[in-house]
C-alpha cells in the first residue's frame, strides 16, 4: 500500500495511515476518511496481489479526491435542506429523505467512477499497468461477488459500466 500512498496527488504520511481488518467473508474494502482504511478477511483470502493492489488503489483514490469529506458535507446539507423544506411544506418530511438519498447516491456513483479512474492513474504512477489491473480486478469482483445492479437506489454503479469506463480510458 505504501507505493500507492506515495503516488497520490496529496500523499498521506504512512505513519498517519491505519488499515483495519474486518472479520467478514465478503469481498470488500472501505475508506473511512482521515487515513483510515478497512479490508475484509474475505478480500484478503480471495484476492491475488494485483487484485488487492487495485482495490487498495481505488480506496486510496477516494482519499486523494476527498470523497469521504465531500459525502459527509453533502449528507449534512441534505439533512438541513430536508428540515427546512418540512418547515416550509409541512408533511414533506416523509418524501424528502428518499429524494435526498437518490441525489446522494448519484454523487456516490460518480465518486466510484472517479475513484476507479484515479486509482488507475495511481497504479500507473507506481509502475503498474493500471488500466488493465483495474479492469481485471473489476471483472474478478463481478465474477466473484456478483454484477452489482446500479440503479436509482444503488450507491455503486453497475460493475459492467465500471469495467467499460476503465477499458475506455486512454
Amino acid at each position: 500500500m505504501v507505493p500507492l500512498l506515495q503516488k497520490m496527488d496529496h500523499p498521506l504520511p504512512v505513519n498517519k495511515v491505519q488499515v483495519g481488518l474486518m472479520d467478514d467473508p465478503g469481498i470488500n474494502a472501505a475508506n473511512a476518511g482521515g487515513g483510515e482504511f478497512y479490508v475484509t478477511t474475505g478480500l484478503l483470502q480471495q484476492a491475488n496481489d494485483d487484485q488487492l493492489r487495485a482495490v487498495l488503489a481505488h480506496e486510496v483514490a477516494h482519499a486523494d479526491l476527498g470523497h469521504v469529506a465531500k459525502q459527509q458535507t453533502r449528507g449534512t446539507v441534505a439533512t438541513i435542506g430536508a428540515i427546512i423544506l418540512d418547515a416550509v411544506v409541512p408533511g414533506s418530511g416523509y418524501v424528502t429523505p428518499l429524494a435526498g438519498q437518490i441525489v446522494l447516491n448519484k454523487y456516490s456513483r460518480e465518486a466510484e467512477y472517479q475513484a476507479d479512474a484515479h486509482g488507475v492513474e495511481i497504479l500507473r504512477r507506481a509502475g503498474f499497468d493500471g488500466r488493465q489491473m483495474m479492469a481485471d480486478t473489476l471483472t474478478w469482483l463481478q465474477q466473484t461477488a456478483g454484477p452489482g445492479s446500479g440503479g436509482w437506489f444503488a450507491t455503486h454503479p453497475a460493475t459492467d459500466d465500471r469495467i467499460q469506463r476503465v477499458q475506455n480510458m486512454p
